[in-house]
């Protein structure tokens, strides 16, 4: 049987190396403490609702993937990442052709 509080602590750990950021740093962006994200990433503390949707944010990822067994920090950062540039792209091509249009109508 699996310990949801382990599975919680190894994933936190895990996203947090994989971007390369210490302790102190996620605990900044998560507004809570350096000793804090040590307890939790010990399993020693379980977080909130609240402090999980602020670890995810501040990670980037899905809050429920601080819960999967199987899943893979960097695979799962990188289509985040996809996703997101996507919606940017999205979003500047409808900005563009707005303006495309507003330049039309004054012509």
């Amino acid at each position: 049987m699996t310990n949801i509080r382990d599975v919680l602590a190894a994933n936190l750990k895990r996203f947090r190396q994989a971007r390369g950021w210490s302790q102190a740093f996620l605990a900044e962006k998560a507004e809570t403490s350096t000793n804090y994200i040590g307890m939790l990433e010990n399993a020693v503390k379980f977080p909130s609702s609240e402090m999980i949707q602020k670890l995810a944010f501040a990670l980037g990822i899905d809050p429920t993937d601080l819960f999967s067994k199987d899943i893979d920090p960097q695979s799962t950062m990188k289509s985040y990442q996809k996703a997101a540039l996507e919606d940017v792209y999205k979003l500047l091509s409808r900005v563009i052709s707005e303006k495309i249009q507003a330049l039309d109508e004054k012509i």
